[in-house]
């Protein structure tokens, strides 16, 4: 059976005045229908222009390069009209942004925000609409959903905005939900609720998700597959269990250890990686964590390593994983 989501060799790049920068650089996955897949990696590493690329909502001078393609049940999305990647956008595939205070319009009314949504997919009247959006209002948690539905999104608090972000994603049952930083917005007790509220709506409504963070904690526990990204390019994908239990490359390890532990002492430091991502615009033809990773060898300044492994569910990029006999550490200098 085919995957829900297909992308085979994404490359989208961004034209700019000095250069192209080239935000995703050869990137394949897939997501099974009713799946969670976790997209993680730092800030700039390509995890947004990933999910923005599946919904062609790309930044000025952005393009997805010939020779890539992303599948939704089978319909090629790389080429279509606009006109019919309107209708893919919502009713197939939908997203949550990552601060809803700027994805909301302050000027409407929330009930009228989801509405418009179900009007633009769905052949109904404006009753109808504000109908459903009470609804998908009630199945997110809002409290008094209808009379939440001439409120203004400054009214609200951050977590409810992010509520309405996500009924309003859900308005037209989606098959694939794209959850970007759904949470950076939030202190850690809305967090945990946003989270829990994503888990429960998909196990209940047997949607896909592409949850994409930069914290590993959030991805523990929450998605069914890992996908760690680095510089535009998968460096190691997993099932969830596996890659906490047997991670094989270096940035994958250094991201779970940057991450606060309950036991460790108050006064000792949080772990940073040392040094800095590469500059897209030039990307290196070598292994592009190689300069901020203390195991590297010569071989890793000369040639990329295949994304690749033993066994074909865990795949990784590395010439010296983690678990296997390594070279003698040497010091990371910073650019």
């Amino acid at each position: 059976m085919a995957a829900l989501l297909e992308i085979r060799d994404l490359r989208t790049y961004i034209r700019q005045r000095k250069g192209e920068v080239r935000a995703v650089d050869g990137v394949s996955l897939y997501i099974e229908e009713g799946e969670t897949l976790g997209l993680v990696g730092e800030s700039g590493c390509g995890k947004t222009m990933t999910g923005m690329s599946i919904m062609h909502l790309l930044p000025p001078g952005g393009y997805i390069a010939p020779g890539s393609s992303i599948q939704i049940s089978g319909k090629e999305l790389v080429g279509m009209p606009e006109k019919d990647l309107r209708h893919v956008r919502g009713n197939d595939v939908a997203v949550i942004f990552q601060d809803p205070m700027t994805s909301l319009n302050p000027t409407m009314s929330i009930g009228n925000q989801i509405a418009e949504m179900v009007r633009i997919h769905r052949q109904v009247s404006r009753k109808e609409a504000l109908e459903r959006a009470a609804e998908v209002l009630g199945l997110v948690g809002m409290p008094n959903p209808r009379e939440r539905l001439t409120d203004y999104p400054h009214q609200l608090s951050g977590g409810l905005r992010q509520r309405v972000m996500i009924a309003m994603a859900l308005s037209c049952d989606p098959k694939l939900l794209i959850a970007d930083e759904p949470t950076t917005a939030l202190d850690v007790t809305i967090q945990l609720q946003i989270l829990e509220l994503l888990y429960s709506l998909k196990q209940r409504l047997r949607m896909a998700v592409l949850l994409i963070t930069h914290d590993m904690g959030v991805i523990a526990g929450r998605a069914d597959r890992v996908n760690v990204m680095y510089a535009g390019k998968i460096v190691e994908a997993a099932s969830t269990g596996e890659l906490f239990e047997s991670m094989r490359h270096p940035y994958t390890q250094a991201l779970l250890a940057s991450i606060p532990r309950l036991n460790q002492p108050t006064d000792a430091p949080l772990y940073s990686i040392p040094g800095l991502p590469p500059d897209l615009s030039h990307p290196p033809t070598w292994c592009r964590f190689q300069p901020r990773c203390q195991f590297a060898t010569a071989r890793c300044r000369e040639e990329e390593p295949p994304l690749s492994g033993e066994n074909p569910d865990h795949q990784y990029a590395c010439f010296n994983p983690v678990g296997r006999v390594r070279p003698e550490p040497r010091a990371v200098s910073l650019p």
